[in-house]
């Protein structure tokens, strides 16, 4: 006699559906919430255009209320489908997601704080949730690692631009001096720092051979300098494999981690092999 599972209840469906993206319908679900925050950022965009929002400012203005009700709907559903709320709405995303949410409940409560409506840009933020797709999972946890494999490298490479920096801008400001607008040591390395990275604003310039020089030999450095951090990163992310997303196991083995999330405190990145959440010890 076959033993029949118990079914999910309803806090489970929707779990599954909003945490989880190993599923068609969960990947439908960020597939269209993906879709609704590119909406929602252009509707910003677009309300900061005065002769657009002059011309359209009531369309734009139900479209957003749409946007917001909806969202509002998928962070209550996000609150209430877990057993542990508060690990959710204090998480970097949970935050995020109220951020985004209520500017335009305050714009109605208190005066002034239509500015606040900028904030709505931060919906934005809530794609690189979206990157947990299967088909992105593996690239997206690869970058991570070989940014955090690479940060001490990074690390004492911005610490040997910033000694540079202060040297050549220490330099040019005994060249130059207050003729060439090169006032202080600061404004200098302000220089110094625009001229290294290439932005080159043009506030400041120098007017001597011997300043032009330095400059000359700075702006090369700068090219240099951009390539470097590239090219750690790139060995990095080229030691890191391919394939599925992997996490070390206890005997430093790599093993395969998805998309599952813990209905407990929503905590995701768990082996494809694991029965419990690393974090709460939830079932999974």
């Amino acid at each position: 006699m076959k033993e029949h599972k118990p079914e999910k209840g309803w806090k489970s469906k929707v779990h599954e559906i909003i945490y989880e993206a190993d599923t068609p319908i969960g990947k439908w679900f960020d597939l269209l919430l993906f879709l609704l925050i590119i909406i929602s950022v252009l509707l910003v965009m677009l309300e900061s255009v005065k002769w657009i929002d002059a011309k359209y400012h009531r369309t734009l203005f139900v479209l957003e209320w749409i946007v917001t009700v909806l969202f509002t709907i998928e962070y209550i559903a996000r609150i209430v489908c877990i057993k542990k709320p508060f690990k959710y709405i204090f998480s970097f995303y949970g935050i995020i997601d109220f951020l985004s949410t209520i500017p335009l409940y305050l714009s109605y409560i208190f005066a002034g704080s239509q500015v606040l409506l900028a904030i709505r840009a931060f919906r934005l933020l809530r794609v690189f949730r979206i990157l947990k797709l299967v088909r992105f999972l593996g690239e997206a946890s690869q970058l991570r690692r070989a940014l955090k494999a690479s940060r001490a490298k990074i690390t004492v490479f911005l610490f040997a631009v910033l000694i540079l920096s202060v040297i050549l801008g220490t330099l040019m400001y005994l060249v130059e001096g207050d003729e060439a607008g090169f006032t202080s040591i600061p404004t200098s390395i302000y220089w110094t720092i625009v001229t290294l990275t290439t932005v080159g604003y043009g506030d400041i310039a120098p007017i001597t051979p011997q300043g032009q020089l330095i400059a000359t030999i700075i702006m090369l450095v700068g090219y240099g300098v951009i390539a470097v951090p590239t090219g750690i990163v790139t060995v990095e992310f080229g030691r890191q494999g391919q394939g599925k997303p992997k996490q070390p196991d206890g005997n430093n083995h790599f093993v395969h981690v998805n998309t599952q999330s813990c209905p407990t405190c929503a905590k995701e990145g768990h082996r494809d092999d694991a029965d419990f959440c690393y974090k709460c010890g939830g079932k999974l």
